[in-house]
C-alpha cells in the first residue's frame, strides 16, 4: 500500500463518519454509555480496593509485657520480634507513653476519669507495636510472638498478644470478596461493552451492504473496501472513548472536591492524577473495539 492510496483511506474513512450522519452518531453514543458504566465502575472498584488496602495497613500487632521484665530481656526480646521476617517495623511503647496515649484517646472525659494515675501510679505494662509487610500474616506473627515464652521459660516475657482477634480475620475476607467481586463486574462489563458496541457498528455497516456489493461487482479488492471503513470504526472508537473519559474525569475531579470539602465525610477519593492510565486504557478500549466491531462486520459482506 503506498503512502497516497493510505491517505485516500483515511480521508475516505473519516468522510464516512459525516456521509453516516444519524449512524455514526449513533454508534459514537453506544460507545460512550457503554465506557462511560464500565468507567464508573472501574473507578468505584479502584476506590473501594484503595480504601481496603489502607484498612489492612493500619492493622497492627501490640505485645503487651509482663510488669517484672526488666530491660535487658526486654531489649532481647525486641530484637527477637525484629528479627521475624514477616516484621517490617517495631516500636516500644513504655507504660508512661502507653498512659499518655490512651488519655489522649479517650479524649476529655479520659483526662478526669485517669486524672488519679500518674508516672508513680500506672497500671498500663510496657508493649511493642509491631507492624508487618503483608497484613494477612499478622495471625502467624502473633503466635510466633506468643510462642517466645516458651524460649524463656526461666521469665516468660509476654503478657499478652493483641490484634484484633476474628476482626481482622472477618476484615481480610471482606476485602478480598470485594476486590473478587469488583474484578467480576469489571469483566462482565468489559465483555458486554465490546458486544454491544461491536453490535451497533454492525447495524452501520449493514445498512451499506449494497454499496459493499456494488464496490465488489466493479472489481474493488477486499483490502480497497475494508480500510475506509477500518479507519471509520477506528475514528468512531476513538471519539467516544475520548468524549466518555473526558466526561468521566472532569465529574470524578468535582466529586472528589466535593468530598474533600465536607468535614462530615471520613474519606476521600484517589486523585485523578492516579487514575490518568485508566483512562488511557478506556481510550484504547475503545479504539480496539471499533477496530474489532468493523472487522468482524466486513467479513461476511466481502464475500459476496
Amino acid at each position: 500500500m503506498t503512502f497516497n492510496t493510505f491517505l485516500r483511506h483515511l480521508r475516505e474513512g473519516a468522510k464516512n463518519i459525516f456521509r453516516n450522519g444519524w449512524m455514526s452518531v449513533a454508534s459514537i453514543i453506544s460507545i460512550i454509555v457503554s465506557l462511560f458504566i464500565l468507567g464508573v465502575f472501574i473507578l468505584l472498584v479502584l476506590n473501594v480496593n484503595a480504601l481496603a488496602d489502607k484498612a489492612d495497613k493500619q492493622v497492627q500487632i501490640r505485645a503487651y509485657l509482663n510488669l517484672n521484665v526488666d530491660q535487658k530481656l526486654r531489649e532481647t526480646v525486641q530484637k527477637e520480634i525484629a528479627a521475624m521476617p514477616e516484621v517490617s517495623k517495631i516500636d516500644f511503647i513504655s507504660k508512661e507513653q502507653g498512659l499518655e496515649e490512651f488519655r489522649n484517646s479517650m479524649g476529655d472525659e479520659g483526662k478526669e476519669l485517669l486524672e488519679g494515675f500518674d508516672k508513680d501510679n500506672n497500671p498500663l505494662p510496657d508493649a511493642f507495636k509491631i507492624e508487618v509487610y503483608e497484613p494477612t500474616t499478622v495471625p502467624f506473627v502473633a503466635k510466633k510472638i506468643e510462642a517466645l515464652n516458651t524460649s524463656h521459660a526461666d521469665q516468660q516475657p509476654i503478657m499478652k498478644v493483641k490484634y484484633g482477634k476474628g476482626t481482622i480475620e472477618t476484615l481480610f475476607k471482606v476485602t478480598r470478596m470485594v476486590r473478587n467481586i469488583g474484578f467480576v463486574f469489571v469483566a462482565g462489563l468489559a465483555v458486554m461493552s465490546m458486544f454491544l458496541i461491536s453490535n451497533t457498528i454492525r447495524v452501520t455497516i449493514l445498512a451499506r451492504r449494497r454499496e459493499i456489493g456494488i464496490m465488489k461487482l466493479v472489481g474493488a479488492t477486499n483490502t480497497f473496501i475494508r480500510w475506509p471503513f477500518f479507519v471509520e470504526g477506528t475514528l468512531i472508537g476513538l471519539i467516544g472513548s475520548i468524549i466518555t473519559v473526558a466526561v468521566l474525569f472532569v465529574g470524578y475531579d468535582r466529586l472528589a472536591a466535593s468530598i474533600g470539602s465536607d468535614f462530615t465525610l471520613q474519606m476521600s477519593l484517589l486523585p485523578v492524577s492516579a487514575l490518568w492510565q485508566w483512562g488511557g486504557l478506556l481510550v484504547v478500549l475503545g479504539v480496539l473495539i471499533g477496530m474489532w466491531g468493523t472487522t468482524l462486520s466486513m467479513r461476511k459482506f466481502l464475500k459476496v
